[in-house]
């Protein structure tokens, strides 16, 4: 995101690396003034016992003169959830007194959530997020709502998927698992870049659109975003997309590798949202 003139990507650490935490998975924050050289900042450490064991898969959403950050607890299986932190700076942040502030206790899923991803429309947040059906084994994704001026704690968030999920994979490459929402608002209808199939197997990326977060339709039957040729830097994967808007311009960031798993980059590349779906500019 682009916050009090600089910007600032959130991102999740290995535990056992000189930047990370211990032996914790961790989020970082870095910063950047061109999108291309990047200086990580901090390393947030646990908020409390519900993320001693660990914290990932940040995201965040600029309100008035704050950060809120959704992030998922790490390690405990089914009971990981959403908790929610806020910031003035974009570097301290106090996390909030109900986390987790959103678990998933429905019908069609094993309880669990994570991966979440926040965008403002009007006067109010969609939340999206990840979570599996009760035999922890297909990835699916769910959605909620708050009021943008609630304290966005445990009360503040009504599920819009309670029934069913938001999207579940059904074409061939998305496999058993759709996760990572990364979401946009164009003032008409909602846009969601996620990733189809588990880690290396390879990942890659998708689109869809809905006018009220409960009703998604894809944009094709194709990845958007395929894993890179043989060789190439992101020949094991394309994943975990993020999106940038900032200054009338749109990035998708997303996460590759080409060592299945052993060694992880990050990308950005612009996008402008066209009338068939998201149209990429690589540079």
């Amino acid at each position: 995101m682009w916050f009090q003139g600089r910007y600032l990507m959130y991102l999740t650490l290995p535990p056992g690396r000189p930047a990370g935490e211990g032996d914790r998975w961790s989020i970082g924050v870095a910063e950047s003034d061109d999108l291309a050289n990047w200086t990580l900042s901090r390393v947030l450490a646990p908020f409390g016992e519900y993320d001693a064991r660990g914290a990932a898969a940040p995201g965040a959403v600029v309100i008035g003169d704050r950060v809120h950050l959704f992030f998922q607890s790490y390690g405990t299986g089914r009971n990981d959830a959403i908790c929610h932190a806020s910031s003035t700076d974009g570097l301290s942040f106090s996390g909030h007194g109900d986390n987790p502030v959103l678990r998933a206790p429905l019908a069609w899923s094993c309880g669990r959530a994570i991966d979440a991803d926040a965008v403002l429309y009007g006067d109010r947040v969609l939340l999206a997020y990840a979570t599996r059906d009760p035999d922890m084994k297909v990835q699916m994704i769910g959605t909620a709502t708050a009021a943008a001026d609630s304290d966005f704690g445990a009360d503040a968030w009504t599920h819009l998927t309670p029934h069913a999920p938001a999207l579940r994979p059904e074409l061939d490459w998305e496999q058993d698992c759709i996760e990572a929402p990364a979401l946009t608002w164009d003032g008409v209808r909602f846009g969601m870049f996620y990733a189809g199939a588990y880690n290396n197997a390879p990942q890659q990326i998708g689109w869809a659109t809905s006018p009220d977060g409960v009703r998604w339709e894809r944009g094709s039957t194709e990845p958007v975003l395929p894993v890179g040729a043989p060789g190439t830097w992101n020949s094991s994967e394309s994943g975990h997309p993020g999106v940038l808007h900032h200054d009338g311009r749109r990035h998708l960031l997303f996460q590759g590798n080409n060592d299945h798993g052993r060694t992880w980059y990050i990308a950005a590349t612009p996008f402008t949202l066209t009338p068939t779906g998201p149209a990429l500019t690589w540079e």
